[in-house]
């Protein structure tokens, strides 16, 4: 697994099709998007990244800032490879969200604040947030608690024991991420890029939420303090699905979550 992002990275250097690199940028921007209410298909995304056009023929239009987000989307995966080796900090993740809403109708919005926290108070799902001058403060917390907590666990890091206790931090970190809720808008979709950047930069096997399962994903989120084990299910399941790819493109690179055998 620790090889995983190096192939990636050359198949991406190489630009080619067909492969994983393919899939995956493909399969996150789509999804992701989806989750957020974008209009376009699954076909039109992978259109989209393919050709870097949007002839759509006779199917129905979609809102702009769709096409706009698909594509930064493409932009901000390639970052996310391009910096794997760098520390995990607010740098990396305002960055992420600096991409993905460059050139939107929102961009053009000065209380916005795109690549920055937010300087409005929101709301997710009817649930108050963090306040923006309280964001700093608590991003720098929980970038602390996730160093910290990974650094000095006293597990072997070849552990299979580790690699569980490693992925269990990450879906805490993505839930306590999003209740914070540090950005205007896109909060949603930096997380999931977290989430597929740090498990890639751990040797855990990376995944994607499928739009199909945003209930269970919306549940687990809703109900993670009370029964994590909801969002950990989903996340496994979705792993699962990665762990297939990982096999089928790439044969003897084993994806299986070694601590469930024990």
């Amino acid at each position: 697994m620790n090889n995983l992002s190096t192939y990636l990275k050359e198949e991406k250097e190489a630009k080619r099709k067909g492969g994983l690199y393919h899939k995956t940028q493909v399969n996150l921007a789509y999804n992701s998007n989806k989750i957020e209410g974008s209009k376009l298909t699954e076909e039109q995304t992978r259109y989209i990244f393919e050709t870097r056009t949007i002839g759509f023929k006779d199917q129905e239009a979609v809102p702009v800032d769709d096409i706009i987000e698909t594509s930064n989307h493409f932009v901000a995966f390639d970052y996310l490879l391009d910096t794997i080796d760098e520390a995990f900090s607010n740098t990396v993740i305002k960055e992420f969200h600096r991409i993905l809403k460059t050139g939107t109708s929102d961009a053009a919005k000065n209380w916005f604040n795109v690549g920055d926290w937010k300087k409005l108070p929101n709301e997710v799902g009817g649930t108050e947030t963090t306040l923006p001058q309280n964001v700093e403060k608590e991003m720098n917390k929980l970038n602390d608690w996730y160093n910290s907590v990974n650094r000095h666990c006293g597990l072997d890091p070849q552990s299979p024991e580790y690699s569980k206790f490693l992925l269990e931090n990450i879906v805490e970190y993505h839930y306590r991420f999003e209740k914070i809720h540090p950005f205007q808008d896109g909060n949603g979709r930096v997380g999931r890029l977290i989430i597929f950047r740090e498990c890639l930069k751990n040797g855990i096997v990376p995944f994607i939420i499928d739009d199909n399962h945003k209930q269970f994903y919306y549940r687990g989120l809703k109900e993670f303090e009370n029964a994590r084990g909801y969002l950990m299910d989903t996340c496994l399941s979705a792993q699962d699905t990665y762990t297939e790819w990982i096999k089928y493109f790439y044969g003897g690179l084993s994806g299986e979550r070694e601590y469930e055998k024990q």
